[in-house]
C-alpha cells in the first residue's frame, strides 16, 4: 500500500475516533453545565441522567488517540499539501490550522487537570472547575474537528 493510501486510511480512522471523542466530550459538557434542578424528562435532565464522570477515561483515551493519529496524518499534510496551499496563498486556512495545532497542544496539557478534577469529590468549586475544563476541552475538540474538515474540503486528502 502506498503512503497516500496509508495516510488516507489513517485520516479516516482519525476522523472516526474524533467523532467518538466529540460525542463523549459534548455529552459530558452538557451534563456538567446542565442545571441541577432541570425538569425531569427535559433535554438537560436527560444529559444529567448519565453520570458525567463515566465519560472521563474515554475522553482522555480518545483525545490521546486522536491527537496521535492527527500528528501522524499531519506529517503527510505538511510535506504534500501544505506547500500547495502556500503556493496558492491560502494563508487564512493555514493560520486556522496553526491555531488548531496550538489548541490541541493546550488540550493535551489540560488532560491531567481534567482527569484529576473528575476523580475528586464533588464540591461547588470543584463542579465549576470540572465544568470549565470540560467545556474548554469540548471547544478544543470541536475546533479541531471543524478545522480538520475545512482543510480537507479546501485541498482534498489522499487524491
Amino acid at each position: 500500500m502506498g503512503s497516500v493510501h496509508v495516510a488516507t486510511a489513517l485520516a479516516i480512522i482519525h476522523g472516526l475516533v474524533a467523532v467518538a471523542l466529540l460525542g463523549a466530550v459534548t455529552h459530558q459538557t452538557l451534563a456538567a453545565l446542565a442545571p441541577a434542578g432541570a425538569r425531569p424528562g427535559s433535554f438537560f435532565a436527560r444529559f444529567r441522567a448519565v453520570r458525567a464522570a463515566a465519560f472521563t477515561n474515554a475522553v482522555v483515551v480518545l483525545y490521546l488517540v486522536s491527537a496521535t493519529l492527527g500528528a501522524i496524518v499531519y506529517l503527510y499534510f505538511k510535506t504534500d499539501i501544505s506547500p500547495l496551499m502556500e503556493r496558492d496563498r491560502r494563508w487564512r486556512a493555514l493560520g486556522l490550522l496553526d491555531l488548531k495545532e496550538d489548541f490541541i497542544a493546550i488540550g493535551l496539557g489540560l488532560l491531567p487537570a481534567y482527569w484529576l478534577c473528575w476523580r475528586r469529590m464533588s464540591t461547588d468549586e470543584a463542579s465549576r472547575t470540572r465544568a470549565a475544563l470540560t467545556a474548554l476541552l469540548a471547544f478544543i475538540t470541536w475546533w479541531g474537528f471543524l478545522i480538520g474538515h475545512i482543510m480537507t474540503d479546501i485541498m482534498g486528502f489522499g487524491s
